[in-house]
Formats: structure tokens, sequence, C-alpha cells
């Protein structure tokens, strides 16, 4: 049982690799960047495939919306503010 365990366990890293977080450590940026991390990766899936003609352009921009719905979703869950990229784009 542990085999098949640690087989799926390694499976998942590599399908879905995770990158350390070197950011302002709150937990909310923390679970943000890992929900950011997922976001990335399945949009990356969701390109090669059209790439590879396997999904048609329409399906896949309608996975990807789907996608950053959930996105978007999870941050205001998590009530993180984008103050900092206002203040940042006004100053410009």
């Amino acid at each position: 049982m542990t085999e098949q365990s640690d087989f799926l366990s390694n499976l998942s890293d590599f399908l879905y690799p995770r990158s350390c977080y070197y950011g302002q450590f709150k937990p909310e940026y923390l679970v943000f960047n890992a929900n950011l991390q997922e976001f990335a990766q399945r949009v990356s899936y969701i390109s090669n495939l059209q790439t590879n003609g396997k999904l048609s352009p329409e399906e896949a921009y309608q996975q990807i919306k789907v996608l950053w719905k959930q996105l978007k979703r999870a941050k205001k869950q998590l009530e993180i503010k984008t103050d900092i990229l206002d203040t940042n784009n006004t100053q410009s």
C-alpha cells in the first residue's frame, strides 16, 4: 500500500511542481501563492494541449476563463488587498 502511495505522491510532485515562496510572509499570501502556481501550471497544460491540436482555441479559452475566475474568487476569499499594486501604478 505504501508503494502505491509513494508512486502517487511522486507523480503528483512531477505533474504539479511547487516552487518555494520568498515573498512577504503572511498565511494568506502563502495560500494565494500555492493557488497561483497551480493556476499557472494548469494554464500551461491547457496551452500545450491547444498548441498540439487536442483542444480547440475556444475550449482552451473557456477552461482558462474558469481557472481565472477560481483564482479571483480565492483572492477575494483570502481578503488580499491590491493597494500595493494600485500605489505602484499611480506613481509611474
